[in-house]
């Protein structure tokens, strides 16, 4: 059997076990909702709605802070001589290459195909008031990440899930943490194995 046959069969065995999974939690997590003659996944709505209320509620720090962004960026901001730490730039590039992923590059392509030049505002639109968004879940992750005695970081929603919703809501909160923090990990973890291009 030839490594090309191999691989084929491999693959097919794959998509052959994902493909129901995938259709499942397909419907789950777009599940639409009629408004308007269209259907609207709800997914999408909370993430309407959610940039403007975090863009409001802390100021347009988008905006505002915008200046000391570069100013980090630039690295205004590193502490010399910290051997092995990761600085602000190789942060910021880490944080882009888990956010900016797949549908980022294919969708922007095919939103224009189907609704024209328009919808280039609109991704504007949504990727200014998805910086705030964004802004919350990394100060999230600041907030609640744990620094270890050997001066190792984790943190992410794994840590702030739990520990948030336990401190805003007690113990009911905190199972519930858990339950998403172990749903976000199996869900990065599965996106990680099959989310990404097999090149041959």
């Amino acid at each position: 059997m030839s490594l090309d046959s191999l691989t084929q069969s491999v693959d097919k065995a794959v998509s052959g076990f994902f493909e129901p999974i995938a259709t499942w939690l397909g419907e789950v997590v777009f599940y639409s909702v009629p408004v308007g003659g269209t259907e609207l996944p709800l997914i999408v709505a909370w993430l309407v709605v959610a940039g403007p209320v975090f863009t409001g509620w802390f100021g347009f720090v988008q905006l505002r802070k915008f200046r000391l962004a570069i100013d980090v960026v630039r690295g205004k901001y590193d502490e010399k001589g910290s051997a092995g730490e990761v600085n602000h730039v190789q942060a910021l590039t880490a944080a882009l290459s888990g956010t900016v992923g797949l549908g980022n590059i294919a969708c922007v392509a095919v939103a224009v195909s189907i609704g024209g030049p328009g919808a280039t505002f609109w991704m504007i639109l949504c990727g200014l008031l998805g910086m705030a968004t964004k802004f919350v879940e990394v100060t999230l992750g600041v907030k609640y990440r744990e620094v270890h005695a050997d001066g190792t970081v984790s943190g992410g929603p794994m840590h702030y899930l739990p520990k948030g919703l336990a401190e805003r809501f007690g113990k009911n909160g905190k199972t519930l943490g858990k339950v998403l923090a172990v749903l976000a990990s199996f869900m990065i973890l599965f996106f990680g194995l099959f989310g990404g291009s097999w090149a041959r």
